[in-house]
């Protein structure tokens, strides 16, 4: 089968280098081999999350985490922040659940703001609040730190924060933001297939978990603490992703957080200026943008599906057209992973010829 290189907001390009380190051979997932490996990882891990606190793997989507902290951490009522598919999605997921939740609905390519927080908070109705940092439907970055700020006025509510598609991109560091659970999933900045989320979670998220009943077993939050002192999972874990994890880890703490940080962002300003010099505009404002992705208005009324043809068919590449309702009216190039000056700038030739063949 003929390669289709991938520039969609995830699952992103993986590289043979990591598809090889998957390739390490089985293990069993109770046996010291996997005990070692998970042992190896932990500190990388705790680098890249900015934290002291364990960080957790888990055989699943990063939904699996998402609706896992809702079961784990709700007992009065939350509050979901919504500003696109994926956070309206949770509000969802809450009621779902059986939650009291509300929504916090924000116009789509919008931001999230941290005084809208704190005025519903402020009513004491709600104990969590669930919050995307880097929207994938929509390119929308919200000031997380600003956001996070607020948990020092109410050190009562658990703050979850969804980083699946910032995560590595920007810094997103754990214990200096002082939130309660921050999760993310392989298939995006990592460059790994799907199938693996990663989450860190406070020591009060810890101490509000053990007083919730129903929170179930697959994503207990107490199982896999009490697994991750053995250096273990609560469950069967994806042992090939894993050993990729591994080799990324290598890769990303070899490169340097701040030179991978600043790379994306180099990137990204790549592919903005193509925006710009074709006359398009951005469908999340300055200063609220996507360093992993750009979310592009189709202001110029091009035909995105022939415009994503012409690439696969020309370029053996391929760009993701509008999510759900902005279907037709935005495109999304990524920019994430292991891209590099060279293959943004191929990228962007042929998005140029793709676009003079409308």
């Amino acid at each position: 089968m003929s390669h289709v290189k991938l520039y969609i907001p995830g699952p992103v390009e993986v590289s043979p280098a990591t598809y090889a380190a998957m390739s390490a051979p089985m293990m069993g997932h109770r046996g010291k081999g996997f005990v070692d490996l998970y042992a190896e990882i932990q500190p990388k891990l705790q680098a890249l999350f900015g934290t002291k606190q364990q960080v957790f793997l888990s055989t699943s989507s990063a939904w699996g985490v998402m609706e896992g902290s809702i079961r784990n951490l709700v007992k009065k009522k939350v509050l979901n922040c919504c500003n696109g598919a994926f956070s309206d999605k949770w509000f969802d997921v809450s009621k779902r659940c059986g939650k009291e939740a509300e929504a916090y609905q924000v116009e789509w390519g919008q931001p999230v703001m941290a005084d809208e927080i704190d005025k519903r908070l402020a009513t004491g109705e709600f104990d969590a609040l669930t919050f995307i940092h880097n929207e994938t439907s929509t390119g929308v970055l919200s000031p997380i730190a600003e956001i996070a700020a607020l948990k020092k006025k109410y050190p009562d509510v658990m703050f979850i924060t969804d980083s699946v598609s910032g995560f590595t991109t920007v810094p997103v560091n754990f214990d200096e933001l002082g939130i309660d659970v921050l999760l993310t999933g392989s298939q995006k900045a990592f460059a790994l297939p799907p199938g693996l989320a990663l989450f860190a979670a406070s020591a009060a998220a810890m101490k509000r978990a053990e007083t919730i009943d129903d929170r179930g077993y697959y994503f207990d939050f107490i199982e896999f603490r009490a697994n991750g002192e053995k250096s273990m999972t609560p469950s069967t874990p994806c042992i090939s992703l894993i050993y990729g994890l591994k080799h990324q880890l290598n890769q990303m703490l070899t490169e340097g957080l701040d030179n991978r940080y600043a790379r994306h962002a180099r990137l990204n300003g790549m592919v903005h200026e193509w925006v710009r010099r074709n006359g398009f505009e951005f469908f999340a404002p300055e200063g609220y943008r996507s360093k992993s992705l750009t979310c592009v208005a189709n202001n110029k009324g091009i035909d995105v599906a022939a415009f994503i043809a012409n690439l696969k068919r020309d370029h053996s590449l391929i760009i993701d057209g509008g999510y759900g309702k902005l279907k037709g009216k935005t495109f999304r190039i990524s920019n994430m992973g292991d891209e590099t000056d060279e293959s943004i700038t191929a990228l962007i030739g042929a998005l140029d010829d793709a676009l003079s063949k409308l």
